[in-house]
């Protein structure tokens, strides 16, 4: 029966994080690289202006903190399910949660709940269903007494 050797190699340091929004579910994937963030296989420049602000929070956030550490990051973000403003903001949030997680790093934590509680903390908001017999979630159906 062959030994094992007792030094052990070094595997990269990969960490799996999840951000939700309201039917979105994200899954970032970190890990040591070059600096590459895409979002579905997609670079994330390739986003609108506005959705690619808001995916772009945390890293300028982290960017003050973390200086050249950034650039050394790798972050590939599946995301499925619910509408296109909804899968940007789960994104931004599994983004946001995977820096902290991978960096260890307080202040960062700190950085993003100062900048705004919805980097790290899930909106749990959703779409009230529809009652049955009603039009919509809260609207009655009118009543005519004639």
């Amino acid at each position: 029966m062959p030994r094992k050797s007792k030094t052990k190699e070094k595997k990269p340091k990969i960490i799996v994080v999840s951000g939700m929004r309201k039917r979105s579910v994200a899954r970032a994937t970190i890990k040591p690289g070059t600096g590459i963030i895409r979002i579905n296989q997609k670079p994330i420049d390739l986003f609108t202006k506005f959705q690619n602000l808001i995916l772009k929070e945390p890293l300028m956030i982290a960017e003050n903190i973390l200086k050249e550490e950034l650039k050394e990051i790798d972050i590939e973000v599946a995301v499925r399910g619910g509408g296109v403003e909804s899968q940007v903001e789960a994104s931004r949030l599994a983004i946001a949660r995977a820096l902290v997680v991978f960096t260890k790093n307080q202040e960062l934590k700190k950085a993003f709940l100062n900048y705004d509680r919805s980097l790290l903390i899930a909106d749990t908001r959703h779409k009230e269903m529809y009652k049955p017999g009603d039009s919509k979630a809260r609207r009655k159906r009118q009543k005519s007494y004639r």
